[in-house]
């Protein structure tokens, strides 16, 4: 079939080619009736705008690309955010594209792709690190994003973060209300920002309470279950701490398990906190401690943000710390 163009709406509607065009961008010249008449038959007739086209007219590609490790796995919470982020981008020109990277590959090389050959018009990345060159990069060339997560180069940026410091006190004093007096926190990888804000406040809420506080320096929320099962279970062979706090979901299933392994008990030998993005953690165990994050509101903030970055806004206007609710414990 012969791809609709502005000719096939004009002979559908019987308007100009000229008068269809500005109706298709709500030129205000062009009264209500007649876009709503342009809009039914651009849709019925299935038509979409040339991209390439569009390029060369506005400098535009209409794309939003979304640079994401291939290191998450289904428990994580990419799937919430990318589903935030598509409806964000829903009624609008714009496409979300996800460009994946590698662990064993440079992680600026999505990035550079994008702005050298200019294939998106804005950037939202993930898993920001609290040095982040991806981040100097595009702020050195101007060029327009967002992130999950703050950073710590002192430069002024959008971003949508979760108050990983309220966490960790959160689970602290939660444990601390079930009696627990030996805590273990098994952090992000250290090179992440989030991992500076959970530790911070992990150590200084346990100081507070008189509480025994470890950090686990062999497996991060990050590393293998299997692994973190193992590591867990050598703990409560020796030496066992009676509340642990991990930053996943699947981090904190993996740290039960093998604390089971180990021979303890949930609620009885120790207690648990752990974070999630959607309610799983209390029909995997009953008795789970499990604080929500609001993965979902996370997507919608970073794409209209980085919109308004795409427009020019003052970054300071794009900028969020989302914060646990202090009753889910």
């Amino acid at each position: 079939m012969t791809r609709p163009t502005l000719k096939t709406i004009a002979a559908e509607t019987g308007l100009a080619v000229a008068t269809v065009s500005r109706a298709l961008k709500d030129a205000p010249d062009i009264g209500a009736a007649t876009k709503t008449r342009v809009a039914e038959a651009a849709a019925r007739l299935g038509y979409r705008p040339n991209r390439a086209g569009v390029r060369l007219r506005t400098g535009k590609t209409h794309v939003i690309a979304l640079i994401l490790s291939t290191e998450a796995d289904a428990m994580t919470h990419t799937a919430q955010l990318l589903n935030a982020i598509a409806r964000g981008l829903r009624g609008t020109p714009y496409h979300l594209v996800v460009m994946p990277f590698f662990p064993d590959e440079d992680q600026m090389a999505p990035v550079r792709y994008i702005v050298e050959t200019g294939s998106a018009d804005g950037v939202i990345l993930n898993q920001t690190r609290a040095d982040d060159p991806r981040i100097r990069y595009l702020h050195d060339r101007r060029f327009p994003f967002a992130t999950h997560g703050r950073s710590d180069m002192g430069l002024t940026h959008p971003f949508f973060d979760y108050d990983n410091e309220a966490f960790a006190r959160t689970a602290v004093r939660a444990l601390a209300a079930r009696g627990r007096k030996r805590l273990l926190l098994i952090a992000p990888p250290p090179d992440h920002s989030y991992a500076r804000h959970m530790t911070a406040g992990f150590l200084d809420e346990a100081a507070r309470a008189g509480l025994s506080a470890q950090v686990a320096d062999d497996i991060t929320s990050d590393s293998a279950g299997a692994e973190i099962e193992a590591a867990i279970a050598r703990r409560f062979a020796s030496d066992p701490p009676d509340g642990l706090i991990s930053a996943s979901t699947t981090a904190t299933m993996a740290l039960v398990t093998g604390a089971e392994r180990g021979g303890a008990t949930l609620t009885r030998d120790f207690d648990a906190v752990g974070k999630e993005a959607t309610p799983f953690l209390a029909r995997f165990r009953p008795g789970l401690i499990a604080l929500p994050e609001d993965v979902a509101r996370a997507g919608a903030f970073l794409t209209r943000a980085v919109l308004a970055a795409i427009d020019g806004a003052d970054p300071t206007l794009w900028q969020f710390v989302d914060r646990p609710d202090i009753t889910d414990a």
